[in-house]
């Protein structure tokens, strides 16, 4: 027996005369730059996450960098990031010249600590980026005071939580802005790369389709240095489709995650814990345990696909020695990187692919003593 980590293949299959005529749609349509199909989308989606406006762009990673330089942050700024997240969160920083200043997550979270932040801000901070990884949301209603008392902006990395609540309001407009992916991969995925950002300011709106569209307004007026970056019409006809369904693909996903936690509460690994005020929606479900590697090789030999993320903290790649931050310094984050493991969850996953991964589990992990 085989139990895909995702099946992409099966997403498409169920909504394949949907997705068919919007794609024709968009062909026939003689838009292929911007047009109805994008605007539509946008529109659907700021509705969505409740927030006034939506500019999509090119990917994950654009729509992060375009607001931290539609907030005007750059050389000789500080960001404060995760120091347990995808590399994107630190590469937009970087891009935009700022140096990106990583805070731990919090005991028994994978998320950012938040009473850890404060000590981390000094005059050169320019906003905090907390990231609602795999699909947990950040308690965004401290991180907005914080950033409040401190005059600093609030940039969400929300690639992995399309439809998340913090205290019954959506992800989509608690900070400045926020970063969207629609990698094909996640919640909202398209048949492509794609992104957007949202926001309740008119005037980061604007300024972040001004930049990914060459740094113009008005067609051959450049008013500042941009980039191409900007949401393909045939993605969001596919996003418009995918996007209806979002809400009850999400259901799927935490009946799954109810029945992982459920079954696996008396086993000795690490199960995801979630807030109180928390709504996930499970992008991800990650377990972790010092035998990580010999849990993986084990569920591997019996057919069942995992995955790690993430394998390598971003302090220690390569890409960023410049920094200069040594093993040992951000233990958590190192601690994680070895520890985690990504179980199969997705909105297509069979009840019998559930169960077979429950029996493997069961019978390879010791179960927690009672004394």
């Amino acid at each position: 027996m085989r139990v895909p980590f995702l099946d992409l293949k099966a997403a498409y299959s169920e909504l394949g005369h949907e997705l068919d005529a919007a794609l024709l749609r968009a062909s026939r349509s003689g838009w292929y730059i911007g047009g109805g199909e994008v605007e539509s989308f946008e529109a659907d989606f700021s509705t969505y996450t409740e927030a006034k406006y939506c500019v999509g762009v090119g990917n994950g990673l654009d729509a992060l960098t375009l607001a931290l330089r539609a907030l005007d942050i750059g050389v000789g700024d500080e960001v404060i990031v995760p120091s347990h997240t995808f590399i994107a969160t630190w590469l937009a920083v970087s891009a935009v010249g700022a140096k990106p200043i990583p805070v731990e997550p919090a005991e028994g979270s994978y998320n950012i600590d938040v009473a850890s932040i404060e000590r981390f801000i000094t005059p050169r901070t320019k906003a905090i980026m907390p990231v609602h990884l795999y699909g947990m949301p950040a308690d965004m209603d401290a991180i907005c005071a914080l950033a409040k008392k401190h005059g600093l902006a609030v940039v969400e990395d929300a690639a992995q939580a399309h439809g998340a609540r913090v205290r019954g309001r959506k992800i989509g407009s608690h900070g400045d802005v926020v970063a969207w992916s629609f990698y094909p991969g996640k919640n909202l995925g398209a048949l492509g790369d794609g992104g957007a950002i949202t926001t309740n300011n008119e005037a980061i709106a604007s300024r972040v389709r001004e930049l990914g569209n060459y740094g113009s307004s008005v067609k051959y007026y450049n008013e500042e240095r941009g980039v191409n970056s900007r949401l393909d019409p045939i993605q969001a006809a596919a996003l418009s489709v995918k996007l209806k369904y979002l809400d009850a693909w999400n259901q799927r996903r935490q009946a799954i995650a109810k029945t992982y936690s459920q079954a696996l509460g008396g086993l000795a690994i690490e199960l995801p814990n979630v807030p109180t005020w928390a709504d996930p929606v499970w992008h991800l479900y990650v377990v972790a345990t010092p035998e990580r590697d010999a849990l993986q090789s084990q569920l591997a030999s019996a057919g069942v696909q995992t995955l790690i993320h993430y394998p390598v903290p971003p302090h220690l790649q390569k890409a960023y020695q410049i920094l200069d931050i040594k093993s040992g310094s951000l233990p958590r984050a190192e601690r994680l990187a070895k520890q985690v493991l990504s179980l199969p969850i997705g909105p297509h996953l069979a009840a019998s692919d559930v169960e077979h991964v429950l029996s493997v589990l069961t019978s390879v992990c010791p179960v927690v003593s009672q004394s």
